[in-house]
């Protein structure tokens, strides 16, 4: 449990997810550094692999025709780019893939964008708020609550009901008053 993919909604309803950045271009042959916001990208950054690049209302579809790994990040040369120029155009451009090309995860893993509006509430009943992020590494994933409540995402602590939209928490003593905003009580 708590194993959460950093892909996320570009905006809700709009059916594409992140999976990275074009950092910089790399070379003369068109290739560009990317820096990824995924945690599978052996899959989403591959040979043949569709990937829609620039800003979510009018992103443009390249394939990948070359794709290596460097320290930690893929270095890509999309289709129809050549050259160090039409490479250094990309920088900066958003990468996406339209979510219903996604396969299922494994059970007790969960993408982003499935949590972010999900309700919060204790063991026992309370509300807590709503999720309205997910942030860390797929190791330490901790949802963030109403924008001010951080909850680590991890088995012991949370449950996780996605067909409900609803994630149950039994946090550990004192944790909940340790993210309160100031002024606020039970």
């Amino acid at each position: 449990m708590g194993d959460v993919t950093p892909e996320s909604s570009a905006l809700p309803g709009d059916g594409l997810l992140l999976v990275g950045r074009v950092a910089r271009a790399h070379g003369i042959r068109g290739h560009v550094i990317v820096n990824p916001e995924t945690d599978f990208m052996e899959e989403r950054f591959r040979t043949g692999q569709r990937i829609l690049v620039g800003p979510p209302g009018r992103p443009q579809e390249y394939e990948i025709e070359d794709v290596r790994f460097h320290r930690g990040r893929p270095v890509v040369r999309f289709g129809g780019v050549g050259t160090m120029n039409e490479a250094e155009a990309l920088a900066g451009s958003e990468l996406w893939l339209r979510e219903t090309e996604l396969e299922p995860l494994p059970p007790g893993t969960f993408y982003r964008h499935d949590l972010v509006g999900c309700e919060v509430r204790r063991k026992g009943g309370e509300v807590l708020g709503r999720v309205t992020a997910v942030e860390g590494s797929i190791e330490r994933s901790y949802l963030v609550v109403d924008e001010h409540m951080m909850i680590p995402l991890v088995a012991d602590i949370c449950a996780v009901d996605i067909a409900n939209r609803r994630v149950t928490i039994d946090p550990p003593e004192g944790l909940i008053d340790l993210n309160r905003p100031v002024g606020r009580s039970r």
